[in-house]
C-alpha cells in the first residue's frame, strides 16, 4: 500500500533555527521572534488535532531537552517503517540531528506493531555520506521506486545500498531552485500518491533526467500534477497522502502550500484525495521543512 493510517510525530520541547542545517537548506529563515518554541508547539498540537479529527491514527512522542535536538519535529529523516516489518535508520548530515535517533521510540512501537528487524545505515556518517530517510527519498511503495535528488544530504552510494537491501529501483537526478542552488531534500520538490504525483519538473535542469523521471511516473500510472518553482518555495511539493480509519484518502499539507495552489491544481488533487491543511508557518520558517517532513508513516504490520 502506498498510504497508511498510522503516523509517528515528535512533539518539540526546544524547537528553533538550527545553525547546523542552514548552510544547505535555503528554505530556512532565522526568526526574530522570541517565542519560537511556544509558537511551534501550538502549531504542532493544532496539526495533530487536525489529523485526529480526520480519523488518522497519530502516535505522538515527546522530545527531550537533552540531548539538544532542535529539528526533532522532523522524524521522517532518521527513520522509515515498512510493510515487511523492517525499520531503517539513516545517516544524517548534521551532528545534532544524529541525536534524534532514539531506540526507546522504536521499542515503544513494538506494543502495537510487528518489528522483524532494524537495519542501521548510520555507519555511513563515518564516511561523510548521508541519506536522510524519506526526505532524501520519495518512495513509490507499490512500484518499489525510490526517487532522489542528489545533494550533500543524499549520497548516491547510500541510496544504492538502501535500494539493494529493500528491492527498490533508484531514480536519481539533480534538482535546483531558481538560483541554481541544489535542493536539499527530494520531498520538498515532489510527492508520490497512489495514483498521482505532485512535482516541480522545472527544478530538474537536465532534460534527460527530467524525461526519465516523467517516463517513470507515467509508466507507473501516475497523473503528473506540476507545480512551479515559486509554489515549491511555499512547500507545495511537501505533501503526504494518508488514509484515515474509514479508508478515505487524505492529502496532508500546510496552509501555506494550499494557498499557493491554483484552483485547477486543487481540483486535480481532489480527484484522488480530500485535502486537509494546517497553519505551521513558524515551523516552516525556522525549520525549513513542512507538513510532510513532520510525518513518519508507520507501514509496519499491526499486532
Amino acid at each position: 500500500m502506498q498510504t497508511t493510517n498510522h503516523l509517528l510525530m515528535i512533539r518539540p520541547v526546544d524547537f528553533k533555527f538550527n545553525e547546523q542545517t542552514a548552510g544547505n537548506n535555503k528554505f530556512q529563515v532565522a526568526s526574530t521572534e522570541s517565542d519560537v518554541q511556544s509558537q511551534a508547539l501550538k502549531e504542532f498540537d493544532g496539526f495533530v488535532e487536525l489529523l485526529r479529527q480526520n480519523d488518522v491514527d497519530v502516535t505522538v512522542v515527546d522530545d527531550t531537552l537533552q540531548p539538544e535536538t532542535p529539528d526533532s519535529i522532523f522524524p521522517n529523516n532518521w527513520v522509515s517503517f515498512h510493510e515487511d516489518g523492517s525499520i531503517y535508520l539513516y545517516p544524517m548530515f548534521s551532528e545534532n540531528r544524529r541525536l534524534e535517533r532514539r531506540k526507546e521510540i522504536l521499542e515503544g512501537l513494538r506494543d502495537k506493531f510487528e518489528v522483524n528487524h532494524v537495519s542501521d545505515l548510520s555507519f555511513y556518517e563515518m564516511q561523510y555520506a548521508f541519506l536522510e530517510g524519506t526526505g532524501s527519498m520519495v518512495l513509490d511503495r507499490v512500484n518499489k521506486i525510490a526517487y532522489a535528488c542528489l545533494s550533500v544530504r543524499t549520497d548516491e552510494e547510500v541510496l544504492q545500498n538502501f535500494c539493494m537491501l529493500t528491492g527498490y529501483e533508484p531514480i536519481s537526478f539533480q534538482a535546483v531552485d531558481a538560483t541554481n542552488f541544489p535542493i536539499y531534500h527530494t520531498n520538498v520538490m515532489m510527492c508520490i500518491g497512489d495514483r498521482f504525483a505532485v512535482i516541480c519538473l522545472d527544478s530538474i535542469p537536465d532534460q534527460e533526467e527530467k524525461l526519465a523521471v516523467t517516463m517513470s511516473l507515467n509508466s507507473s500510472g501516475k497523473e503528473i500534477i506540476e507545480i512551479t518553482l515559486d509554489q515549491m518555495n511555499h512547500f507545495a511539493g511537501n505533501m503526504l497522502q494518508v488514509a484515515n480509519q474509514s479508508g478515505e484518502s487524505l492529502l496532508v499539507m500546510s496552509e501555506q502550500a494550499y494557498l499557493s495552489l491554483t484552483t485547477d491544481q486543487i481540483s486535480s488533487m481532489e480527484n484522488y484525495a480530500r485535502i486537509i491543511y494546517a497553519p505551521i508557518y513558524t515551523i516552516e520558517k525556522n525549520g525549513g521543512g513542512s507538513a510532510r517532513c513532520m510525518l513518519a508513516e508507520i507501514h509496519l504490520p499491526e499486532r
